[in-house]
């Protein structure tokens, strides 16, 4: 009489009864374990079905157990895990943008452990606000009357435009009707926002004429959008802030600005093109500036409002506030943040982002060279490693048009393409994600600080 397989799969009392799975159900809830299990049962089932080629060994006990044993590892780490961002993107949206300063880590620890004064009053023994100390810091460093603070720049203009022109137009020159990405589209953000999109000018050339004729008794706002992640050259004209500023004063309209990234300090001062500066932009009049936490400020994703107390203080009470407020370890490393901006003595070496954008090519130069030799043993005599001039950029949408000059390590191969290599490095823990480039893979080394980084430690032997 032939076998059947499926008689000789074992019970699941019996698979969790074995020794292997002691240290499971000691560490785990037995629902998770049992749930498991019964997962790779009902798989061993399914290709037994469909006459799938199985081991014997593969339905024995130890075998299931230590599939069992894997297969729990293995979700252990579907969460966010740390990669290696050796694609010569800074900002890198797909890996989290910003990295925080250890102030700023801290701060994030100490909140997540412990109840902290969120809205606490601490003198007066009642409640306080939440965002005080960040507002403080925002109006010290940039000479706001005052300012607020939500999730992300997206969520800070969906609610200064609801608050100051739900149900009126917002006057918009064409050529600054940007996409971000992530179906970030400012006329979608208006729509969504109550208030009504009034275009003026064209792609190229807006003038002030142009604002001033399409300003009725309808107009709630003059909306400015910073284009950072492009470019027009050309036969082009905009209308500046100032200009901006002083046609909405003649006819009592406020007016905003979208900074988008949003710089606290002048950029320029470390080689990088200078971005807007938002003391700079309060300076010209803006009645309300927003900006994010996490792109040139270097801190976490947030969206920062400052601007006139009268201003501020309908965003703060609009019931979207609430929807859209951060939550404790936001308020924690930006609070950290802002304090490193406004109290060291030296903000570019505090700031991990800062650090990325400065660091000096001789510096690069000798880390490339060191970890070559390092990187050749890793990989194997079949590899040839060159290291190269290369360009990085900002990301994020900021400084989107200009290039930093940077060291990148190309890694090639005679018999596998960028594409392979590049899986390759993906395989390692960390995963060590790099760039590919006219069919050559490499590995940036702007954002690289620690050399080790860029060493590959594979979980599983990986063929060379």
């Amino acid at each position: 009489m032939a076998r059947d397989p499926l008689r000789e799969l074992p019970a699941v009392d019996r698979l969790l009864a074995h020794q292997h799975a002691q240290p499971l159900l000691a560490r785990y809830s037995r629902k998770y374990v049992l749930d498991h299990c019964r997962a790779i049962l009902d798989e061993l089932r399914r290709a037994i079905r469909q006459g799938d080629p199985i081991d014997p060994d593969a339905l024995g006990v130890e075998s299931i157990v230590a599939r069992l044993e894997d297969r729990i590892d293995s979700a252990r780490e579907t969460g966010l895990a740390p990669v290696v961002n050796a694609t010569g993107t800074v900002l890198h949206t797909n890996l989290g943008r910003a990295l925080l300063a250890q102030a700023a880590v801290d701060a994030v620890c100490r909140a997540a452990m412990s109840p902290v004064d969120l809205e606490y009053d601490l003198a007066r023994g009642e409640r306080g606000k939440r965002e005080h100390r960040i507002e403080e810091l925002l109006i010290d460093l940039t000479g706001a009357e005052a300012a607020t603070v939500v999730n992300n720049n997206a969520a800070a203009v969906l609610l200064a435009l609801n608050s100051l022109a739900s149900g009126k137009e917002v006057i918009v020159s064409r050529g600054e009707l940007i996409e971000i990405g992530g179906a970030f589209r400012i006329p979608e953000i208006l729509g969504r926002s109550g208030a009504i999109l009034k275009e003026v000018g064209t792609t190229n050339r807006t003038h002030p004429a142009d604002y001033e004729q399409a300003i009725t008794e309808r107009t709630g706002l003059l909306l400015k959008v910073h284009t950072s992640n492009y470019k027009i050259v050309g036969f082009v004209a905009e209308v500046g802030l100032a200009d901006l500023v002083r046609i909405g004063r003649d006819h009592n309209v406020p007016v905003m600005e979208d900074l988008g990234s949003g710089a606290l300090i002048d950029l320029s001062q470390f080689g990088l093109p200078k971005e807007p500066v938002v003391s700079e932009r309060i300076a010209r009049g803006a009645d309300l500036v927003t900006f994010s936490g996490d792109k040139v400020l270097g801190g976490p994703q947030a969206g920062l409002v400052v601007g006139g107390a009268r201003w501020v203080e309908l965003l703060k009470g609009n019931p979207l506030h609430r929807a859209l407020r951060c939550g404790k370890l936001t308020i924690a490393a930006l609070e950290a943040t802002l304090r490193l901006y406004r109290e060291t003595t030296d903000v570019g070496d505090e700031l991990p982002t800062l650090r990325a954008f400065t660091r000096p090519l001789a510096e690069m130069e000798t880390m490339g060279r060191r970890l070559i030799p390092a990187l050749e043993d890793a990989l194997g005599p079949a590899y040839r490693l060159t290291l190269e001039d290369a360009t990085s950029q900002v990301g994020s949408g900021a400084l989107a048009t200009e290039e930093i000059p940077t060291k990148a390590i190309a890694v090639e191969h005679d018999e596998l393409s960028a594409n392979r290599i590049a899986e390759r490095f993906r395989r390692a823990r960390p995963p060590i994600i790099g760039r590919i480039n006219a069919d050559r893979f490499l590995l940036d080394l702007r954002t690289i600080l620690n050399p080790d980084d860029l060493i590959p430690k594979w979980s599983t032997a990986a063929p060379r």
